[in-house]
């Protein structure tokens, strides 16, 4: 029984407060006055009585009613029914005290408006009766409205003094004395929510998804908010929501209703569930953790930051579906065509209590076999209860849920076990459910109808609890005449007399006091255990040959104990493989247990070893969760096997398993404790029952089939049976027990942490002190397990500061773990003083039994170590160190492992690591037994090291390795070394030293490269003494003739000293960087080369004129250089000597070219204006259009102000320019006027020379180009598809602008001034893309096409000769910020955003690691493609490709392009190579790419030292990549274009390969100075040079290029003038296989001496050796074999044979290349004869397949749309799929499909004779068109006997196909109706039949081909 209500309260407005901003409210009476002892009034309860805040309003409001829940500090609610009603505010006196004299003068003639202010008569209550009070609080709001003739007061004191049931389920009539009468109905059970119907309602407004989000988020405790305009509708959701969660308990913040003065609880850390009026939903936007539910809305909006565990599966989808069928019943009907008539939704009671019953029908399926988890710590006095939840879950097959284990980690289920778990106490429906109806639910899952079934039953018991019987009494409630509020009122609510009211409390209370107190019955039971959970594998975990796996653990095992060890090994792997499965390991523990006879089992040495070793495995390849389980099994077998060592002397197997974390984890030892307590509990008390069977002569057969809960709830029924002496007695007996259990866990603790060597503390000092003090995640109930010890919790760590030896760590953890689970366990403080100072003793007595074991474990014979296997070195290659005995250990490449590619795993391998003077070589074998025989070998250069690191331990079987490093190379290897324990500490720090000494020497001479043949001790300490004094000759030489020759003394040194740290390495700024100078003053007469240079000097001009770079001028055309310096005056440019002693720039190459008319004096005040004094150079030339490519490093932020003109200055004012800029601007204008078409016939340099037969000489091809050049602009600027409208000219005149392309903001007075100097493609105007590209055509290209007065202009050909540009500068974004252009200048700025060097730097760290991983990933965020995309590496070479394929549509357009980015030598260099390959078919031989190479990036100074980071100078600076880069877009190239490279792939990785190898000279220091410093440049003609020792990599790829055609692509079949222009999309960009793939079986393969020149040796030995039969089968293992090698291509195996052959004939072998030729050439003259291509059977790819650009030929490369090849090169087809070849009309590529085709009609579905609308001329022609079905495109051919496709239409990208209408132009005499419109993505083509019908028939054909599709 209980008090109906516990206060009433009447609250008003506040007037007293009223002011500035929102009102208060007060409580004006309160009754009782006197708090209740069991219920103090709650404060604050004014704010919830108008939760909106209390304000006057101007309107009489209908009263409300709301029922607010508060929660007070014991976590008791109260429920506060709140009814309020407006009254008028009686006077003004308040506001008028506030007013000044005016406001009063003025309220004479105004009259203040009516005002009402409102007034809550609240009850307080515990109990939960929403309806009664409604009825309560609105009768006396009756009696006050109406003015019934009741006292208010004996209502009142009635409604205070009212006593009723709790719980029972019995009715209640109740009256408060105003002839009313209300029944009230107590549930059955009080422990099942009533809800009414607001759960049928919550899920009425949100909906089944919106709701289970809800549940699952309130279960895992995240922050939930409703939001409702009503508050009665925020109670009634609030309390479905909880209702729905039973039997969990909400724990947290619960707040149906929050005021708008506490919002600010809603930043709250902790989770909560809380209602808040709609009308805040402004102040919610900044809540970023917080879920909100619109129940007006019925939306759910979960933040991104927010992840919601979800149901797992089935059980999501079993719920959802009974949701389905509960709310939508005719759903499962609505398809049947007589569906029954009786089928209709519940009414909202019924269908509330059928929702409820899904969810407990689900809370029954997810805790299922719930108590079998459960742990009985102690009985007496109090039943202590444990829930052990890696146990459950791993019983539920759950172990990797994440909704269930954050349900179990949760409070809600900590409560749940708090409340339910003890065995003996009342049960209620879910204990029914769970108990007894799992085995009915598992019956009928994927039976909906059986659900159903169930679920109404339920639901009916759920029903029954809320109303046991039928209303039999009828309410009678008084309520108030409609519209009564609205009356004028003579007088507020009055003043209740409060000695009346008090009276009738106290006459009820003495009516109590003698009323004898009710005794609550409680129906206490044992608890139903229910039956075990069988594990049950939903997600098909258990494989298919999982039985054949556990066959082979058992196999194995039973070999073991039966001495048959050599059987034993052979099954080791395929066992150890196994163990990685659950199954496999259970069974493991299974089978050692039957080996144990008496808690003992002694072994041999070797069976002690293999059962160490399976132990190991077992534990090593588990979750977290996983490892509690197997470590828990193997806990007693640890201590149980052994081997004896000598005389008294054992070794336990827990000696050799300690290096797992899983033996520091507290919640694993506090598990394991309790189940051996729980064990020893249920033994103690069932052997009392035997006892006691035994006196009374009879016996029970099931007590030993007794659970340890079914025991301890008999104990508890008998408990209040015993006497007080049997009760003591019990809880000592427990009590003891427990202590007990703490010695015996104090020793094994002991066992599994103390090491074997106690010198070190290896797993105790490598944990995190986290993990030890790790709060534990089961649930103890009636403990304190908080309390730990004081003197042992306050530790900072395991390690104390003074004494960190192995002993007080391990004292320190066992203390801390007896603290907690002795004082939870109830043992007492005697006992655990007594366990505390006993812990030392047995510590230190295990560590002198240890001392003895680690003494004679030394004395066993050593396992045989494999015998270490040497490495093959290079001629010139020493050792530096011999080899360490190491383990190379897998890292996060899986096929090493075998992974998903199969085969045996190659690693760990055991060998040596070896130290030589050009690398770092592993070389061993696998430790597998099935791959042993194999060698492993991994190796890099030393050269490119890059970072190394120790690692921490990893598990080893068989030995334990003391220290780790991890080795990383640029050359994408990676080392993961542990060294053997033979191996001390002091050699592998010695190994680490001699790494970085030879890595980064101190000057670049030290490197192998220069000391390749000398002795080690030469090379760890490099000689003083010049080696090389020809060289040395040379450099003396040059310096003297630039003495001679400037006419001053600029160099002081007279012999050779290494450049300081200061001098090289550090890029200096401006002049600085050059240490020849040249002053102002010596300019005309030291630079002007007019004069004949001195004889002296030939011999250095003869060693320039042989430069590859001066060749490559010559055969561009760009002038010539010869001793006497004569050059002709009609040339452009020529080649001067300016920087001929390298004091303009000394980055860059003696020989430059400039333009005719600029003098060489002038040059270095030019060079100033340029970072690093690196000027603008031309170092290319178009041979079809003229145009020049120049390069140059940016501008200095001076100079970008000088280069452009101010916008207001004068034209005619020369005077006021710098002379500098001026000097500039001759330049470049020089530059436009040395192409042709911009030579200025009048002495004027001007566009207007440009002819208009020049202008009209481009053929069609060209106009083809003219949007691309748009297209490619807005790619590598902008990036979106709106323009500006003013990016086209409309003013005359208007000729040189800046184009800034990455600006996405364009003011609108930039827009419309029609003098604007900038304009942006980044814009907000809508251009079509056609229009865009066109516009951008014109401008870019000066071509003239579509509408010339699109704006405004003038329409002649003279206006676009005016818009030609004859130069476009692609410079740094930033560099050009501010800038403002003249419009008279005739070239264009096009600023670009460029990734600088620390972006590329940055992103190869992140390539690296994403290519070749540390360690296998484990979650989404670190897998292959994710890591790939965060580097952001193919972004750049995307980036690079758009840049380099615009410059090359800007070079073919006929206008030059300087590229003027950063220093000059990264980005510049990168976009000038690519340019010059894509444009220059040379560069893409053999030679022309050496020669590019030597000519872009040697002797334009790139810093390949300091990028390479070379030396110790350069060591702080990091290795970038910048040369591999531009490698990896050859490479992505040469995909696309295989036919157009004479060099292979292997060509462009082995470049990359020893370009950071430092074997060759080729890629040493920063420039053609430093090389002439250190006298490399040129070599004396009578040298020696050595057989075997190549300086340069040229010399070595030349030589081996005659020997083997490994360089050479057999598809190269070049095309005349061939331009490439490449896809540069991420999607077309391909991982380059140098940076994933390696060769195991013989190291990196581009050291070819190595690889291949060996394995000829070794095959010839073999074929001397043995004359058995040879089998050619061979298997090849991925990441092992050199594929290449062991699987040649065709070619080159006939090759190879064909020099066999010879051999064998006893002649002489011949060079491949020319046996090559010579096919090729008979081949070539065989297909001239026949006139016709050759058949598909040839044996070799024909030059007629040349047309073919593409890969094809060898596989079907990615197309951007579809997969259909779309080769068309018609000049009105669409834009085709493939890359643009450059040369437009040529013979159609498609005819290569058709030599191999079997029958052409297989592929034409229909044809015939369409005529079509051209895309550019407009003209309509005749065409021959095939529909194919099969390829699923529309083709189209001049006649139908013509096998020449014009082009392809894919139907893949077609969109409709509809009737047209007659065009312009169209053939006469043809019906209306026979026109139609085919619409793809791309454009629209426009068709006409021969007739309406033909034109029909087309339709439904081609209509009916896209619906196949």
């Amino acid at each position: 029984m209980a008090r109906l209500a516990d206060y009433f309260v009447l609250v008003g407005f506040d007037h007293d407060k009223r002011g500035s901003g929102d009102g208060q409210g007060r409580i004006i009476q309160r009754f009782p006055e006197k708090e209740w002892e069991d219920n103090p009034f709650p404060e604050g309860i004014q704010l919830f009585c108008q939760p909106g805040g209390w304000q006057l309003v101007l309107e009489r409001k209908s009263p409300n009613f709301l029922v607010a829940v508060l929660t007070d500090i014991n976590s008791e609610r109260h429920y506060c029914a709140c009814f309020t009603f407006w009254e008028a505010v009686e006077s003004l006196q308040p506001q008028q005290n506030h007013a000044n004299v005016t406001d009063e003068e003025d309220s004479k003639f105004i009259q203040a408006p009516q005002l009402f202010a409102p007034k809550s008569l609240v009850l307080v209550s515990q109990l939960d009766h929403t309806e009664v009070f409604r009825n309560c609080l609105g009768l006396i709001y009756t009696i006050y409205i109406d003015c019934l003739d009741f006292p208010l007061e004996t209502v009142i004191g009635n409604l205070l003094t009212c006593i009723v049931p709790i719980t029972g389920g019995s009715q209640r009539t109740i009256s408060l004395g105003a002839g009313d009468r209300q029944v009230i109905q107590t549930p059955i059970n009080d422990a099942l929510p009533v809800t009414g119907c607001s759960v049928a309602l919550f899920l009425k407004q949100l909906g089944i998804n919106n709701v289970l989000d809800l549940f699952c988020a309130a279960l895992t405790e995240h922050k939930i908010l409703f939001l409702s305009s009503s508050y009665q509708r925020l109670t009634e959701a609030c309390r479905a929501l909880l209702s729905l969660m039973f039997p969990l308990k909400y724990s947290f913040t619960y707040i149906p209703i929050l005021p708008a003065q506490l919002i600010e609880v809603l930043c709250s850390p902790t989770p909560f569930i809380i209602g808040i009026h709609s009308s805040f939903r402004a102040d919610m936007q900044d809540l970023l953790d917080v879920i909100v539910a619109d129940l007006d809305g019925g939306t759910v909006v979960i933040p991104e930051c927010i992840h919601i565990s979800v149901l797992p599966e089935p059980y999501l989808i079993q719920t959802q579906t009974a949701l389905c069928m509960v709310l939508d019943p005719e759903l499962e009907y609505a398809d049947y065509a007589f569906p029954p008539s009786s089928m209709s939704a519940s009414s909202m009671k019924f269908q509330d209590k059928e929702i409820r019953a899904v969810f407990l029908h689900l809370f029954a399926q997810l805790f299922q076999g719930y108590r079998w988890s459960l742990q009985i710590i102690r009985v007496h006095p109090e039943p202590v209860i444990r829930f052990h939840k890696v146990a459950f879950l791993a019983q539920r097959i759950l172990l990797d849920d994440d909704f269930l284990i954050k349900v179990l980690d949760g409070m809600a289920f900590a409560g749940f076990i708090s409340e339910r778990g003890s065995p003996y106490r009342a049960c209620d429906l879910f204990d029914e459910l769970v108990a007894n109806d799992i085995e009915r639910i598992r019956s009928e899952e994927g039976n909906p109808q059986k659900v159903l079934k169930h679920i109404k039953e339920i639901s009916e018991k759920l029903h029954r609890n809320e109303n046991p019987y039928p209303a039999v009494a009828m309410h009678k409630i008084q309520k108030p005449t409609e519209g009564s509020h609205l009356r004028l009122q003579r007088s507020t609510f009055p003043q209740l007399d409060e000695g009346m009211v008090q009276w009738f409390i106290d006459q009820a209370s003495a009516k109590l006091k003698n009323v004898p107190p009710a005794v609550k019955v409680e129906m206490k039971c044992i608890v139903p255990m229910g039956h075990p959970t069988a594990a049950i594998d939903r997600n098909g975990i258990v494989l298919a040959n999982s039985a054949r796996r556990l066959e082979v653990v058992r196999n194995c095992i039973t070999y073991i104990f039966e001495n048959k060890l050599l059987e034993a090994k052979k099954l080791l792997p395929a066992m150890l493989r196994a163990l990685k499965g659950r199954a496999a390991r259970q069974c493991l523990t299974q089978e050692l247990n039957l080996h144990v006879l008496q808690n003992r089992a002694v072994l041999d040495h070797q069976q002690f070893d293999y059962v160490v070793r399976m132990m190991n495995c077992a534990l090593q390849d588990c979750t977290p969760l996983d490892e509690h389980l197997v470590a828990a099994t193997l806990l007693p077998l640890v201590t149980a096997f052994c081997r004896k060592l000598g005389s008294g002397v054992t070794q336990f197997a827990y000696s050799c398993v300690q290096e797992h974390l899983v033996w520091t984890n507290l919640q694993f030892w506090e598990a394991m404790f309790y189940n051996d307590v729980q064990n020893h509990i249920r033994a103690l008390y069932l052997e009392m029952e035997c006892d006691h069977l035994t006196e009374t002569g009879s016996v029970n057969g099931e007590r030993e089939q007794k659970s340890a809960l079914g025991v301890a709830a008999e104990q508890l029924r008998l408990w209040p049976t015993y006497s007080k002496e049997k009760q003591q007695e019990l809880i000592d007996k427990e009590e003891s027990t427990v202590y007990s259990q703490a010695i015996h866990y104090g020793n094994r603790l002991t066992y599994l942490l103390l090491p074997l060597d106690t010198s070190k503390n290896r797993l105790l000092r490598s944990t995190a002190i986290g993990d030890m003090e790790s709060v534990s995640n089961s649930f103890v109930t009636n403990s304190i397990a908080g309390s730990v010890a004081e003197s042992y919790d306050t530790e900072s760590g395991f390690e104390d500061a003074e004494t960190s030896d192995v002993a007080n760590s391990v004292v320190r953890f066992i203390n801390r773990f007896v603290d907690k689970v002795c004082t939870e366990s109830g043992v007492s403080s005697d006992h655990l003083k007594a366990l505390h100072a006993n812990l030392p003793d047995i510590v230190q007595m295990h560590i002198e039994t240890l001392d003895a074991v680690h003494r004679e474990s030394k004395r066993l014979p050593p396992i045989q170590k494999p015998k270490l296997l040497r490495p093959s070195l290079l001629i010139g290659e020493d050792l530096v160190m011999e080899g360490l005995r190491v383990f190379l250990e897998p890292d996060g490449r899986e096929e090493s492992m075998g992974g998903s590619v199969g085969g045996p795993s190659i690693l760990p391998a055991e060998g040596a690591i070896f130290l030589t003077t050009y690398r770092i070589i592993f070389k061993g074998v696998p430790t597998e037994t099935l791959a042993g025989e194999q060698t492993v070998i991994r190796s890099f250069p030393v050269a490119s090291f890059t970072k190394d690191k120790k690692i921490s331990p990893h598990l080893r079987a068989e030995q334990e390795p003391q220290d780790r490093l991890q080795l990383r190379s640029s050359t994408f290897q990676l080392m993961k070394i542990a060294f053997d324990e033979e191996v001390g500490s002091e050699m592998v720090e010695l190994f680490r030293k001699h790494i970085h000494k030879l890595r980064y020497p101190q000057y670049v001479h030290s490197s192998f490269a220069f000391t390749v043949g000398q002795s080690v001790k030469q090379v760890m300490e490099p000689k003083q003494k010049e080696k090389n004094p020809s060289l040395r000759t040379m450099s003396k030489n040059i310096m003297k003739n630039a003495k001679k020759t400037i006419g001053r003394q600029y160099v002081t040194r007279k012999k050779f000293t290494p450049p300081t740290l200061d001098q090289r390495g550090i890029p200096a700024h401006g002049d600085n960087l050059d240490q020849i100078s040249v002053s102002d003053e010596m300019e005309q007469s030291a630079l002007t080369l007019s004069s004949t240079i001195r004889s002296s000097d030939k011999s250095t001009m003869s060693h320039m004129i042989e430069r590859a770079c001066c060749r490559d001028y010559q055969r561009l055309g760009l002038g010539t250089l010869s001793n006497s310096l004569t050059r002709s005056k009609n040339e452009p440019f020529r080649i001067t000597t300016v920087n001929r002693m390298y004091g303009v720039c000394r980055s860059y190459p003696s020989l430059l070219i400039i333009p005719q008319t600029i003098q060489d004096s002038t040059m270095q005040r030019i060079s100033r204006c340029y970072r690093q004094n690196r000027f603008p150079v031309v170092c290319w030339k178009n041979s079809r259009s003229k145009s020049v490519l120049l390069r140059s490093a940016g501008l200095h932020g001076k100079s970008v102000v000088g280069f452009f003109k101010s916008q207001n200055a004068p034209t005619a004012g020369p005077s006021q320019t710098d002379s500098t800029s001026l000097e500039q601007e001759k330049y470049l204008q020089a530059v436009i006027n040395s192409m042709p078409h911009y030579a200025d016939t009048g002495g004027r340099n001007t566009l207007s020379g440009f002819t208009s037969a020049h202008m009209h000489s481009s053929d069609s091809s060209d106009k083809q180009r003219q949007p691309k050049i748009g297209v490619l602009i807005k790619q590598v600027m902008g990036g979106k598809e709106d323009v500006p409208s003013t990016f086209s000219r409309g003013v005359l005149g208007n000729r040189a602008r800046v184009i800034t392309l990455a600006n996405p903001r364009a003011t609108l007075k930039g827009r419309e001034s029609p003098q604007g100097k900038w304009g942006s493609i980044r814009g907000s105007g809508r251009l079509s893309a056609y229009s865009l590209n066109a516009d951008v055509g014109i401008r870019l290209a000066g071509k003239e096409t579509l509408s010339l007065q699109a704006n405004g202009g003038p329409s002649d050909s003279h206006y676009f000769r005016q818009q030609r540009v004859g130069l476009y500068i692609i410079g740094d974004k930033s560099q050009l910020k501010g800038a403002k252009q003249d419009p008279l200048q005739q070239w264009e700025v096009v600023p670009i955003e460029i990734f600088d060097v620390r972006q590329v730097k940055n992103s190869f760290k992140k390539l690296m690691k994403a290519c070749v991983p540390s360690s296998a990933c484990t979650e989404s965020n670190t897998s292959y493609y994710h890591s790939l995309e965060e580097s952001d590496w193919l972004s750049q070479l995307h980036k690079l490709l758009q840049v380099s394929v615009l410059v090359v549509e800007l070079l073919d357009n006929g206008s030059s392009v300087l590229i003027s980015l950063e220093d000059g030598w990264d980005v510049t260099t990168q976009v000038v190579s690519l340019v010059q390959l894509l444009s220059d078919q040379h560069y893409r031989t053999l030679e022309g790419f050496r020669l590019l190479i030597e000519k872009e990036w040697l002797s334009f100074g790139h810093r390949f030292s300091h990028r390479g980071a070379q030396t110790m100078a350069s060591q702080s600076s990091g290795f970038t990549p910048v040369f591999l880069q531009f490698l990896d877009c050859v490479h992505q190239i040469h995909l696309q274009f295989p036919m157009e490279f004479e060099f292979s792939q292997y060509y462009l990785k082995f470049l990359a390969y020893h370009y950071v190898s430092n074997r060759f000279r080729t890629f040493l220091l920063d420039s053609d100075h430093e090389r002439i410093e250190l006298g490399l440049m040129y070599e004396e003609k009578g040298e020696k040079k050595s057989q075997h020792i190549y300086k340069s990599v040229w010399d070595y790829i030349d030589r081996l290029s005659k020997k083997t055609p490994i360089f050479f692509n057999y598809l190269y079949a070049p095309e005349d003038g061939e331009v490439l222009r490449p896809y540069g999309n991420i999607s077309n960009l391909k991982v380059w296989d140098y940076y994933t793939h390696e060769t195991l079986s013989e190291g990196p393969p581009y050291d070819w001496e190595l690889v291949y020149g060996r394995r000829e040796q070794v095959d010839d030995g073999e074929r001397m050796d043995t004359m058995a039969p040879q089998t050619h089968r061979k298997i090849v293992w991925p990441c092992y074999d050199n594929q290449n090698k062991t699987e040649p291509d065709a070619i080159s195996k006939l090759l190879e044979e064909m020099q066999v052959l010879e051999c064998e004939l006893g002649q002489v072998p011949g060079k491949w290349k020319e046996t090559w030729d010579k096919i090729k050439t008979t081949q070539r003259t065989e297909s001239m004869q026949e006139g016709k291509h050759l058949s598909s059977s040839s044996l070799l790819i024909s030059s007629s397949l040349s047309h073919h650009r593409r890969s094809q030929c060898v596989y079907l490369h990615e197309a951007a749309v579809g997969s259909t090849l779309n080769l068309s090169l018609d000049t009105d087809s669409s834009t085709t799929s493939t890359p643009s070849s450059g040369i437009m009309g040529r013979k159609s590529t498609s005819t290569l499909y058709s030599q191999f085709q079997t029958s052409e009609s297989e592929h034409r579905s229909y044809e015939g004779i369409l005529y079509k609308r051209g895309a550019l001329l407009k003209a309509w022609k005749s065409r021959w068109f095939v529909l194919d079905k099969t390829k699923h495109q529309l083709r189209y051919y001049d006649s139908k006997s013509d096998v020449d496709m014009k082009g392809i239409v894919d139907l893949a990208e077609v969109e409709s196909v509809t009737l047209g209408t007659v065009a312009m132009g169209a053939p006469k005499n043809i019906e209306e109706k026979a026109f139609f419109d085919l619409k793809t993505t791309k454009r629209v083509y426009n068709f006409c039949a021969q007739d309406c019908q033909s034109a029909q028939q087309w339709i439904d054909k081609i209509q009916s081909c896209l619906s196949d599709a």
